[in-house]
Order: structure tokens, then sequence, then C-alpha cells
């Protein structure tokens, strides 16, 4: 009996250890969320104090991560996981890498926001990049949600729209390199706007990657590299 009560208490502590892990992600990743959002903002309104504060605030995205590591870190040393449980902490390993590296970008786009603002606004006033920020911003948030509830399900959903993401970046690509050619004068901005556009399309990416490690704690399986409409067969299949 004394076994099972020492057992029971181990997994308790366990469990409350690796939530208390799991809030520290999803805190992580509202701050990151935030500083995405305000780094976009800085860019349309030509606000070079907001997008110089994201770029400051990249420190706190910076402890953040080394924070949940080293908690991570000591529940592997003192609690020994094992199975799904492994898994979870795997992934939130892989998770905050992925959510220091949204912020790394939105510092970028921080920065050069505030040389943006220096210059003469475009009249569209970067409505491309703010189409293409709510569509980013959207997937970061919706893998986040995936997180937190470990909806495969509905990270598959969120990992697909990467495409669009992807697509929207290559149009404004063009549309830059077009501009360039045509007006020389517009070198210099449209230069700026490719490497948001970038960044943007690199968030795209690390919030895919955040709904792939959704997957794996789910399912166990691993499918970077994967084949979306495979791993969604596999899922199917999968299911009891």
């Amino acid at each position: 009996m004394e076994t099972a009560d020492l057992s029971h208490h181990i997994s308790r502590r366990f469990n409350e250890d690796l939530e208390r892990v799991r809030t520290k992600v999803l805190a992580m990743g509202g701050f990151v969320e935030a500083q995405l959002a305000k780094a976009i903002t800085s860019l349309i309104e030509g606000d070079s104090s907001l997008g110089e504060s994201v770029a400051i605030d990249d420190l706190k995205v910076n402890g953040m991560e080394v924070s949940i590591d080293e908690e991570c870190s000591r529940i592997l040393a003192t609690r020994a996981p094992a199975a799904g449980d492994l898994r979870v902490i795997v992934a939130i390993i892989k998770t905050i890498t992925d959510l220091e590296r949204i912020g790394d970008e939105g510092e970028k786009i921080g920065l050069i926001a505030s040389r943006l603002a220096t210059m003469e606004r475009p009249e569209n006033k970067y409505r491309e990049i703010k189409h293409l920020g709510r569509l980013v911003s959207e997937m970061v948030h919706d893998s986040l949600d995936a997180f937190a509830r470990m909806d495969a399900e509905g990270a598959l959903k969120v990992a697909r729209r990467d495409r669009l993401v992807d697509e929207e970046y290559e149009a404004i690509h063009r549309q830059c390199i077009t501009f360039m050619m045509e007006d020389p004068r517009t070198i210099r901005r449209a230069l700026d706007v490719m490497w948001v556009v970038r960044s943007l399309e690199r968030i795209g990416d690390h919030a895919k990657n955040i709904c792939e490690y959704v997957i794996y704690m789910v399912y166990g399986k691993d499918v970077r590299h994967t084949n979306l409409e495979d791993v969604e067969r596999e899922l199917q299949q999968a299911k009891p």
C-alpha cells in the first residue's frame, strides 16, 4: 500500500510540474503574440518608438525560453518521465525554441518598422503587409490554442494555412521586384518590405512547427517533412 501511495504522490507532483510548465509556455506564447501585433502595428502606423520597444522586449522572450528550458531539464532529471509524458516535455522544449524564433523575427520587423517610419509611407499604407500579418498572427494564435487543448486535428488545420502564407509572401515579393524595376527610388523601401514579409513567412513556418509538435504529443508520430495529406490520412486511421 505504501508503494502505491508513493507512486500516486509522484504522479500527482509530476502532473503539477507539467501543468506549471505548460502554463509558462502559453504565457510565453501570449507575450510573443503581443510582440508580433505591436511590430506589425508599428510598421503600418509608422510608429518608430513602438517598433523599437518590440526590439528591446525581445530580451524578455529569451529569458522565458531559458526559464522553461531549465524547468524541463529539472523534470527530466528528477521525474524520469516515460512514454506520453516524455513526449509532452520534448514537444514543450521544441515549442519554446520556435516561440523564441518568432520573437526574433518580431524584433527584426520592429527594427525595420522604426526605420521605415522615417520614410514617406506608400499610398496603400502597407496594406499587403497588414493582410499577411493578420494571416500569420492568426496562425500563431491558433497553433497555441491547439497546444493548450492538445488538439491534433485543430493543429493540422492550422498547419495547412502555411501554404496560403507562402503564396501571399511570393506575391508580395514579386510585386516589390516590379516596383524596384519601374522606379529605382523605391528600392530601399521595397527591400525593407521584402525583409518584413520574409520574417512573416518564417513566423508562419514556426507556427506550423508548433502544430506538428502538438500532433507528436497526441499521437507520438513525428510528422515533420511529411505531406499534410498523408498526415491527415494517418490521423484518421489512428483514431479509435
